[in-house]
């Protein structure tokens, strides 16, 4: 069979399947509209407060996910004074922040009730989370378990406090999370709404470039919360080695346009991020000090923002 031909039946039967997947959203979950695209603050960890806004709203996003993490721009033991009105000023912007990133991992990461207490009290119902890690040394079916037994705590804290946790995948060695369907066995006994995934699309294509990174969108239907969007290629390293590049929007292999038409077809309705893990004069990496002027940087992040809503405009979403 013709390889466009494949691809095409491969991606139809992707979009039927992930709609079958995702749970009957309730009256007040319905889609409102586009999906709204939020920037990851980690990459302008260089201004803050009424720069920050600035910057946000004048680059184009919808909203912000804020870094509530130590370095970010909210320090978790400050979370009760800082965070509060961080988003009041980021509303008067016309900027929503329908979630936050955290160090997050269960429940007894310091300062996590705090973060929830206030993500509560402001409204703000999603949170990232995640970093669970496989040891050589020990079985995997018996981490996971023991995995399993901490989500389930962490799962009732946030039913306590109706906030949801999104775990972000990522890819790489001994990372739970970066094959996905370890996150299926995971969370699948648990309410979507107080612990699911966010699917990094990136993340997910190194680790399964063809079908893979359709497979793993599949199985994770019910519990998929939130998205993040990066682009790479692979490239050898200074040592010959093959490793992930990133690259500006458009300019590697993650296959958007059928992406976001599964999304479409799944009625997605969760924060969009977009990254920009590639240099930027350190904004990739979250640098407070950058190599080039502002000016590039948001230059750059404009046509990266520019040419997502493309894509989204093509499926429809």
């Amino acid at each position: 069979m013709p390889s466009e031909i494949s691809r095409r039946t491969l991606l139809g039967a992707g979009v039927a399947l992930l709609s079958q997947a995702l749970p009957a959203r309730s009256s007040d979950t319905q889609p409102s509209g586009k999906l709204k695209v939020c920037i990851f603050s980690k990459h302008l960890q260089f201004v803050e407060g009424e720069e920050l806004a600035n910057a946000a709203a004048a680059i184009g996003f919808d909203g912000v996910d804020l870094t509530v993490r130590k370095g970010g721009h909210v320090e978790p033991e400050r979370v009760k004074q800082d965070l509060p009105p961080l988003v009041a000023l980021l509303h008067r912007h016309g900027l929503e922040t329908p979630m936050v990133t955290t160090d997050i991992i269960d429940v007894d990461t310091p300062f996590t009730e705090d973060i929830l207490k206030t993500l509560a009290d402001l409204g703000i119902r999603n949170y990232r989370w995640g970093g669970f890690k496989y040891s050589a040394t020990e079985a995997y079916p018996v981490q996971l378990d023991r995995m399993k037994r901490s989500i389930a705590k962490l799962a009732a804290l946030n039913t306590r406090y109706h906030t949801g946790a999104m775990y972000h995948t990522h890819s790489g060695v001994d990372l739970v999370g970066s094959s996905i369907w370890d996150l299926y066995f995971l969370l699948k006994d648990f309410d979507p709404q107080a612990v699911g995934v966010n699917y990094d699309v990136g993340h997910a294509t190194i680790e399964g470039g063809t079908g893979g990174w359709i497979n793993s969108l599949r199985v994770i239907g019910p519990h998929l919360r939130g998205v993040a969007v990066k682009d790479f290629v692979w490239s050898k390293n200074a040592k010959g080695d093959w490793v992930s590049e990133w690259k500006p929007l458009g300019e590697g292999m993650v296959h958007f346009p059928q992406f976001f038409a599964m999304l479409g077809a799944a009625h997605f309705n969760g924060p969009v991020q977009l990254h920009f893990e590639y240099s930027l004069g350190g904004a990739g990496g979250g640098k407070r000090t950058l190599t080039i002027s502002k000016e590039e940087v948001y230059a750059a992040m404009k046509r990266d923002l520019t040419t997502l809503r493309g894509y989204m405009a093509k499926a429809g979403v």
